[in-house]
């Protein structure tokens, strides 16, 4: 049988590119060779795309970059050409068929709509939600809109533009924290991933600081009470017809799972099954399925939610690139659901097919 061509992109210009690479790893070392030539796509830091054949643990590592082999590369929007254009060190350029992309990609201008733009104009299907499905989930107050309208529970908020975070305005904000959430509070960049940005307030004098933290990485700022209750994450895969995984929790070893501990530390302690009622996850595991199709979903997406009191549940975002490293959730997820890490590829290579 004739392998069919798998063009994995990893990188990119985002404050989450080192975990990318980390993930991009374990998706290369899983995909099953046997069926899929792999072609590698690696976007620096300063969004230059170049095709290379570093191994993975130079990719890990970033060493990548340095390969004297690399060329410079990029993924053609003409539907004619069907895949990339890569460039000699001269004028001449070599076209090379792709058959599905899977672009291993966390945060901005890979988790956004903004690259699955680009795949869809080319007309090559790819691993993962669409642009609008892609834009919604990664803007954390369009996100909380939408569920909003849908009556699905989730912690009190409030958003607003950055810029509006000025002279009277800061007032204004800090009056409207005070009277719909109290602190302890916590201050998030609305575009942004991985806890890149956040911020846990305790108190308003915190608060300057905090909002000047999360405006650095986006033009929009939400602020969302605090919840005391267990962090639980459930793995959703499929097109139409979307099916959750078991349910895991997660006990950080920090004051709030952050990026050091989901991608360095490893030190968190994870739960699966998470410590709930067998009814409560069963409800749980419905609310990821239906968010996962109100906002348009397709390919995958790992929902997160808190439990309060045992019984409430309350959604906290959904995650449509979520990470593939060895310590990721939703790998270990489905693994626990009998679902090994290449089988978890190949069936998510199948549903960019069925798209």
């Amino acid at each position: 049988m004739e392998k069919r061509r798998i063009a994995v992109i990893f990188g990119g210009c985002s404050s989450e590119h080192e975990v990318s690479r980390l993930s991009a790893k374990c998706v290369i070392d899983n995909i099953p060779k046997e069926k899929y030539e792999i072609i590698l796509i690696g976007i620096d830091k300063a969004g230059r795309w170049f095709l290379t054949d570093s191994s993975t643990d130079d990719i890990a590592s970033g060493a990548w970059e340095q390969n004297p082999r690399n060329r410079v590369a990029f993924l053609s929007p003409d539907r004619s050409v069907g895949g990339l254009v890569a460039l000699d060190g001269g004028h001449a350029c070599e076209i090379i068929k792709v058959d599905v992309v899977f672009p291993v990609l966390h945060g901005k201008n890979g988790e956004d709509g903004t690259i699955q733009g680009l795949f869809q104009m080319a007309g090559i299907p790819f691993v993962g939600c669409g642009t609008l499905a892609s834009a919604v989930c990664m803007d954390k107050a369009v996100t909380r809109a939408l569920l909003t309208g849908a009556r699905i529970h989730q912690a009190n908020y409030l958003w607003f533009f950055a810029c509006n975070y000025a002279g009277e305005g800061v007032g204004k904000i800090k009056r409207k924290v005070e009277a719909r959430l109290g602190y302890p509070v916590f201050v998030k960049p609305a575009n942004a991933g991985s806890s890149v940005g956040v911020s846990k307030v305790e108190s308003e004098a915190e608060l300057d600081a905090a909002v000047a933290k999360a405006a650095h990485e986006d033009s929009k700022v939400v602020i969302e009470e605090c919840i005391v209750g267990q962090e639980v994450e459930c793995a959703v895969m499929g097109n139409e017809v979307p099916k959750a995984s078991i349910v895991g929790e997660i006990a950080p070893s920090a004051d709030f799972y952050d990026y050091d501990d989901k991608y360095k530390n490893g030190t968190s302690q994870l739960y699966i099954p998470a410590h709930l009622a067998p009814e409560v996850a069963d409800e749980l595991r419905h609310i990821a399925e239906r968010a996962y199709r109100l906002l348009g979903c397709t390919g995958l997406a790992r929902v997160d939610f808190f439990v309060r009191g045992g019984n409430e549940i309350l959604l906290n975002e959904l995650n449509t690139l979520p990470g593939f490293t060895s310590i990721s959730m939703y790998p270990k997820l489905w693994e626990a659901c009998g679902v090994s890490i290449p089988e978890l590829l190949e069936q998510l290579i199948q549903l960019a097919f069925q798209k």
